[in-house]
């Protein structure tokens, strides 16, 4: 098997065309929660504790004179949004599969395999 066969063999495998599609949603939906950390969470909660540090981001909070830790809290409230929607998304899945997974078939009762037990003992 040449090289270039066996590199298509690879590419082309299920696992990792999942992988790159999980990477490409990945990041877009890391998009969506900056966005909606930027854009809903900051203004409607932490606007007002922004205004009483005279700040318009969380990002600008600052101590010492120049430790960011603005930037860090924000990028902690990132995962924790993050953390809380794969959680849901991650608990929905798992009800989606525990819901199509078939009944396992009924096996024979114990008086059936009784029964059977002693129509071969007297066939003998």
């Amino acid at each position: 098997m040449g090289f270039f066969s066996e590199f298509k063999a690879f590419a082309i495998k299920g696992n990792v065309v999942d992988l790159a599609v999980a990477v490409i949603i990945g990041a877009a939906f890391g998009k969506i929660v900056s966005s909606f950390i930027e854009d809903v969470i900051t203004p409607l909660v932490l606007k007002p504790a922004l205004e009483v540090a005279h700040l318009e981001k969380i990002q600008d909070l600052t101590a010492f004179g120049g430790v960011k830790y603005g930037l860090f809290l924000s990028a902690v409230i990132n995962f924790v949004i993050v953390a809380f929607v794969l959680f849901l998304v991650i608990k929905g899945v798992n009800k989606l599969k525990k819901e199509e997974a078939p009944a396992p078939p009924a096996g024979p009762t114990q008086e059936e395999l009784l029964t059977q037990i002693r129509d071969l003992l007297k066939n003998k």
